[in-house]
């Protein structure tokens, strides 16, 4: 069992805390790259730290696990909290994310491929051509900080 797990067992349903990593990564041609949930949604590659691991270990394992590239040095780019990062899961779980976001142009290695478990599609989009389902709180920081990228 992992950790969140761990702390289900104990609080149930109830709201917690929860801090991850997401990473917005950057090929040589300047593309993005965004992987599709089963939701339908994109978003940059990501998820929630564990014990023991430094949030910049855990944006780089969740790149890998869930498109099969390898990323070297990550550059902090901003933290998303408060009130927009509350989810209500469908087994009833609720929780606010404090998430830690990444950019990086050093891919190291690997080959992509959708991981099949939390991403079913991966791809890298240029300028101009992110695509219109893209999760509300990406959208967000898109527009902040990568604006070339037009939305």
């Amino acid at each position: 069992m992992g950790y969140i797990e761990d702390l289900r067992s104990i609080v149930g349903h109830r709201p917690l805390i929860l801090s991850g990593s997401g990473v917005a990564v950057f090929n040589h041609e300047d593309e993005m790259l965004l992987v599709k949930k089963f939701d339908g949604r994109w978003g940059i590659p990501g998820g929630f730290i564990e014990l023991g691991e430094s949030a910049e270990e855990a944006g780089r394992r969740e790149v890998f696990e869930e498109t099969g590239i390898e990323v070297g040095k990550l550059e902090l780019v901003t933290v998303i909290s408060g009130q927009q990062t509350y989810a209500k899961l469908k087994n009833k779980d609720e929780y606010y994310s404090v998430t830690i976001v990444y950019k990086t142009n050093d891919i190291v290695g690997g080959i992509l491929k959708p991981d099949g478990i939390e991403v079913q599609e991966a791809r890298f989009f240029g300028v101009g051509s992110l695509p219109v389902n893209l999760n509300p709180l990406i959208t967000s920081m898109v527009k902040q900080y990568f604006p070339k990228f037009g939305l």
